[in-house]
């Protein structure tokens, strides 16, 4: 397949040729290849495909629980348990399988094409998006039963030890990381998330930190201080699940940007290369012998990195995962007839239509037997799709 007349973040006009899921070649000529299908845009830019650090797909059906400013993690999963049994309930009634799914649908629909998902892999083995699988997932000091004994499992040494570090602003969630520190005696390579609570002492005993800021707002009033901690350690993103958060990645984005704690140009790695390279994935860039994990929106008139922060779901031409169309919009619609287009389903983002593979209005209504009143953020056209 063949993308042409795309905008990269640089200002230069390309066309793509892609070849068994990877770039194969750019250009700044446009392409005409014999055999090869062809997406003509105007008026677009490309993107690497968005890595999401830190989500719980399973957790992703949920509203945002809480309604205080709590001091850790701990406070706010006691107060949760006993405010919010009744809608913890109902959500847990919605098989772990659906909200697996919705989990990656609600990644897809922002332009995110790789997902670190915590916690043990139920979902489905051919997803529509990549999921980071070469990790161990503890998930704290005070919630891991025996991490001690998990986190030295020699086994296991090879691969990075992923964890919830630091989640509060009291004496204890700072305690926690440097207990961490002390039993990780095999010297294991840390990925910590959240981090309110990380010192730069502390932030060189880990490979890296995933920033949740608006998560991190919703519970603490307080996030990591990544413009400190990106001396010692590499900074990655992460949304965490609707608990906590908005569900469109881009709002964290905005929010992250708003604190001036990272550069714009730390902020986009963080999301791209940056994070490729902690998961060692092939992607997060746009260069040939990459994967064609891609990004693809309106020109909506701002340029280069202003151009990437002003993202809206609803502005989204194209995502494409290590080659495959997983999302596309209307306007594309006719340029790709030789697709087997009856794999899409149709829905509305916002007042833009887009054609998402798979059928995720049924998804949306076996969700609904378990849960009437659940609100999505996109919803079905009651005409007939084309």
């Amino acid at each position: 397949m063949i993308l042409n007349n795309v905008q990269l973040i640089n200002g230069t006009n390309v066309s793509i040729r892609i070849s068994e899921g990877k770039i194969a070649r750019l250009s700044t000529v446009p392409l005409i290849e014999k055999g090869q299908s062809e997406v003509m845009f105007s008026n677009a830019w490309a993107f690497p495909g968005l890595i999401n650090s830190h989500d719980h797909l399973d957790f992703n059906l949920f509203p945002q629980l809480g309604n205080l400013t709590y001091k850790s993690y701990t406070e706010w999963g006691e107060h949760i348990h006993k405010t919010y049994a009744d809608e913890i309930a109902a959500g847990l009634k919605i098989p772990l399988a659906l909200r697996e799914q919705w989990g990656i649908y609600k990644n897809l629909l922002c332009g995110v094409t790789t997902v670190v998902n915590h916690g043990e892999r139920n979902g489905p083995n051919d997803a529509l998006i990549s999921l980071v699988e070469n990790k161990q997932d503890l998930h704290s000091v005070a919630f891991e039963k025996q991490w001690k004994k998990r986190l030295n499992n020699p086994l296991k040494i090879n691969q990075p030890v992923v964890m919830h570090v630091g989640e509060g602003t009291n004496p204890a969630a700072h305690s926690e990381i440097d207990e961490l520190i002390r039993w990780n005696l095999l010297h294991r390579k840390l990925i910590g998330i959240h981090g309110v609570a990380l010192s730069p002492a502390q932030a060189r005993y880990f490979k890296a930190l995933v920033w949740c800021p608006q998560s991190n707002y919703f519970l603490l009033n307080a996030t990591a201080p990544v413009n400190h901690l990106k001396k010692f350690t590499r900074i990655l993103f992460g949304t965490d699940s609707t608990l906590t958060s908005d569900w469109n990645i881009w709002e964290h984005i905005s929010l992250a940007r708003e604190t001036q704690m990272l550069s714009d140009e730390e902020l986009f790695r963080s999301l791209t290369s940056d994070a490729a390279n902690v998961w060692k994935l092939n992607c997060g860039s746009i260069a040939e012998g990459f994967d064609a994990d891609l990004l693809l929106v309106k020109d909506t008139g701002n340029k280069g990195l202003d151009a990437f922060y002003g993202i809206k779901p609803e502005d989204i031409l194209m995502v494409m995962s290590k080659g495959n169309i997983r999302l596309f919009d209307q306007s594309l619609y006719h340029q790709l007839g030789d697709m087997p287009l009856y794999q899409f389903s149709k829905v509305y983002s916002g007042k833009s239509v887009k054609y998402v593979q798979g059928d995720l209005p049924e998804l949306m209504n076996q969700i609904q037997q378990y849960q009437a009143d659940i609100q999505f953020p996109v919803y079905i056209p009651s005409e007939p799709a084309a």
